[in-house]
């Protein structure tokens, strides 16, 4: 009997001491730690969360998962209460997203500050002051897999139709006329080179071309001032012509129709003195033989 009560009061007191060692370990680690509660709402599935799952702020834990129930006004809605240390300051704004934690396949809060932050956000239950749960990249990820997988699915399609024989044929034909063509560009290219390399070269002669076709100006410059006192001067001298036939006509072939018939007369004489010369050249000694009278004469006698 002795040994069953002392037995009794030895696991009584066993079980009062582990309650008492479990109150002060919990009163020591909430020590000075005062926490503000948040709701955080969603409305899509929280796998993985579970109470006593730690909240982090930019990385940092700040505090843990109370508790996840649904709204008792909106069933579809999902209401998990968390502790942040109070000397974090949320703003209004602020969103949370799940993150895993390992391989575990347990789900951690995240809370993150908005692109512009607005004033402080008040702790409690009000709706309007409940943080939203938006989807991480996983869950956008896992959310649009269907969606990838038909817009792959599709994608394969059409790289098989591409891909078929005749479509391998065109295409092997449209690289070998862009070979072609390649080749060709090469080609042209260098041309233009060879073209360009003779730019200078033509602008030189173009130098040149220029200065003789300026020198030929002047030289048609002068050819036709030369030309113009030509024409001035050959208007003289037909003028001074014209005056010399008008003078020729009137004075001086006159003079000269008589000095002409002065010669003819002069002409006949010494004809007739070569002829009597030829016939009686005594006659240059002896003079003229007389000559009888001719009729009609005086002394003329007719003859018996």
């Amino acid at each position: 009997m002795g040994k069953n009560k002392y037995a009794l009061i030895t696991g009584v007191f066993l079980i009062v001491l582990t309650a008492a060692t479990a109150v002060v370990v919990y009163w020591i680690g909430h020590f000075e730690r005062e926490r503000n509660v948040y709701y955080v709402s969603t409305r899509q599935s929280v796998t993985g969360l579970n109470p006593e799952s730690t909240v982090f702020y930019r990385g940092i834990a700040v505090g843990k998962v109370l508790d996840i129930h649904f709204d008792p006004n909106d069933s579809g809605a999902i209401l998990v209460p968390i502790e942040v240390d109070k000397e974090i300051v949320l703003s209004k704004g602020v969103f949370a997203t799940l993150q895993l934690k390992g391989v575990t396949g347990l789900t951690q809060i995240q809370l993150e500050d908005p692109e512009h932050p607005g004033g402080p956000l008040p702790p409690g239950s009000d709706p309007a002051d409940r943080i939203p749960l938006q989807p991480s990249l996983a869950d956008r990820l896992m959310n649009t897999g269907e969606d990838i997988l038909k817009k792959a699915e599709h994608i394969m399609v059409r790289l098989s139709v591409f891909l078929s024989d005749e479509n391998e044929k065109n295409v092997t034909d449209i690289l070998n006329n862009l070979k072609s063509l390649s080749n060709k560009l090469n080609q042209l290219e260098k041309g233009v080179d060879k073209a360009l390399a003779e730019v200078p070269k033509l602008g030189n002669r173009a130098g040149k071309t220029l200065d003789n076709i300026d020198r030929l100006a002047n030289d048609l410059q002068s050819l036709s001032k030369d030309v113009r006192a030509l024409e001035q001067k050959a208007e003289r001298l037909a003028e001074t012509g014209f005056e010399v036939s008008d003078q020729v006509t009137q004075t001086t072939l006159p003079k000269v129709n008589e000095l002409m018939s002065e010669l003819q007369s002069a002409a006949q004489q010494v004809n007739k003195i070569a002829n009597l010369l030829e016939n009686n050249p005594q006659s240059l000694i002896f003079g003229l033989p007389d000559q009888e009278p001719a009729p009609g004469e005086p002394g003329y006698k007719e003859p018996r």
